[in-house]
């Protein structure tokens, strides 16, 4: 029974952690593509932000 348990909470944590980094993938990607539209429609020579 103590088993079943350690199993199932390991389950739980290993799904949490690839839900959680499948997420920060799909981030990072829209960003990636914001910063490149933003780098080609400015130019390499050219910030397009403002900080």
């Amino acid at each position: 029974m103590v088993a079943l348990l350690l199993l199932l909470l390991l389950i739980a944590i290993l799904f949490g952690v690839g839900f959680a980094a499948h997420l920060l993938w799909v981030a990072a990607v829209v960003l990636f593509i914001v910063w490149l539209i933003g780098f080609v429609a400015r130019g390499a020579d050219r910030r397009w932000y403002r900080w």
